[in-house]
């Protein structure tokens, strides 16, 4: 009965919520990881973000005027994530703010010493953990670059991570995945990127992805679904567990569609 009710409000939101068809067509031509989506996968991502957009609320900030356009960006970006798993995984939170430009939060936090810290550094992005993403208009108008940087990707990756506490690089993971094969690839991959970061050599993958696990599961999760060439090459076990975990090969659909 709770299946066949929650399919029925599943059903009534697509039924009553039609996207834009103009909208859409140019929404998902603008990001290399939805022009290489097959036709099944595009009339999914398009119920699953029509679902996105009726339970989340956008709020502008600084002025900033949304559009459906934007509100439609934002939540296509969201959405690839979640293609092949479940919007439930946005299920503990309602808010998105944007706001024109980077934004200033003036967090007060303590460190591990109980040194207080008063963070001030304006920001592209932030995912609070049970509370609202807040994101920066001029840097989601950014992406879709094919660079690697994606501040709606990375904030959703982290939205994701924190399904079982802070965003520390490990989220919760399927039924068959392995802990211990999750630990492995990312501790690995994480110890060279620093060293690499540190060594100031060049890497195609952002090197903000050194600044903690956290964020480097983050940053890596941008790289595979933009450069997803980048992860593979560099460290080729994460991008098996990305695959893994997000249930999409970016790698396949390219060979895909260059045949």
């Amino acid at each position: 009965m709770a299946w066949s009710l929650k399919q029925w409000r599943r059903d009534r939101v697509l039924a009553r919520n039609r996207l834009d068809d103009e909208l859409w067509s140019e929404a998902v031509e603008r990001f290399s990881f939805t022009r290489n989506l097959r036709i099944e996968e595009l009339r999914r991502l398009r119920e699953v973000v029509t679902l996105f957009l009726e339970d989340k609320a956008f709020s502008a900030a600084g002025g900033l005027a949304l559009t459906d356009a934007m509100r439609l960006d934002v939540a296509i970006q969201a959405c690839i994530l979640i293609l092949n798993l479940d919007l439930e995984s946005y299920s503990s939170w309602t808010e998105i703010i944007v706001y024109p430009d980077e934004f200033v939060p003036g967090h007060t936090f303590t460190d591990e010493f109980g040194v207080v810290h008063h963070d001030r550094g304006p920001l592209a992005g932030e995912a609070w953990l049970q509370g609202p993403v807040v994101l920066s208009w001029a840097d989601v108008e950014r992406s879709g670059e094919d660079d690697g940087v994606n501040v709606v990707i990375h904030e959703f990756a982290h939205k994701l991570d924190m399904l079982n506490g802070d965003a520390n690089g490990f989220p919760p993971l399927h039924k068959g995945m392995k802990r211990e094969d999750w630990s492995l690839a990312f501790e690995a991959a994480y110890t060279d990127f620093c060293a690499r970061v540190d060594a100031d050599e060049y890497t195609e993958i952002d090197p903000y992805a050194s600044e903690s696990p956290g964020e480097f599961f983050a940053v890596l999760s941008e790289a595979f679904f933009e450069i997803p060439h980048a992860v593979s090459g560099s460290y080729p076990a994460v991008y098996d567990q990305l695959r893994q975990f997000y249930r999409q090969d970016p790698l396949a659909r390219l060979g895909a569609r260059a045949h």
